[in-house]
């Protein structure tokens, strides 16, 4: 099993190559969002949990999270690996999520972190915001909030995974092609190394 963490800002192309990623690895998304919908929806004890939370205008505090990563990675046991999309957040996430998977037997293969200017993020999300129709693709001063919030909170996990030399940084910028070379080639070297260990 090979897992990785996909990084990257508002408008850095991350959902458009996380589908590509997906379908060329046999990779199963575990998007947190979609995770929380799920639970929420059927009801689960950890989604009527996070409703709770979510109701009183709280965020889901991590436990509840991570328990929902766990039955994530229980159901989908013969998977090739997994795709992190929008977690970890934050150190202690980071941590959480490395016991997790090492009770599992399993570790994240590599961070990969799309690299897009500041001004080139801008101006995609503002012409993204002239075809989405997402009120907060349309203001400029809205979106550098969005981009600095970003890398106030993601720095922390970038730090936690440069210790052990998983991050890797793939420029973001070029065709949907091009990016997408990078970032497999980058999953190719690591996923031979972690065979050759294995």
């Amino acid at each position: 099993m090979f897992n990785i963490i996909l990084f990257g800002p508002p408008g850095s192309g991350k959902g458009t190559q996380s589908e590509k990623l997906i379908l060329q690895y046999g990779l199963k998304h575990l998007s947190t969002g979609d995770l929380l919908r799920t639970e929420i929806a059927s009801q689960t004890p950890l989604g009527l949990e996070a409703k709770n939370f979510m109701d009183k205008g709280q965020l889901v505090p991590d436990e509840v999270v991570i328990g929902m990563i766990s039955t994530a990675l229980d159901a989908n046991s013969k998977a090739n690996g997994f795709l992190f999309d929008g977690f970890p957040r934050t150190k202690a996430q980071s941590e959480a999520l490395d016991k997790l998977l090492k009770l599992k037997q399993t570790e994240i293969g590599v961070v990969l972190s799309l690299q897009v200017s500041e001004e080139e993020l801008v101006k995609r999300l503002l012409n993204r915001g002239l075809t989405s129709g997402r009120t907060d693709d349309n203001n400029e001063e809205v979106i550098r909030e969005r981009i600095a919030e970003y890398h106030r909170k993601t720095s922390a996990v970038a730090d936690h995974y440069q210790t052990f030399e998983k991050v890797v940084a793939i420029p973001g910028e070029g065709s949907v092609d091009e990016i997408f070379e990078s970032l497999s080639a980058e999953i190719d070297h690591r996923m031979s190394a972690h065979t050759t260990f294995r």
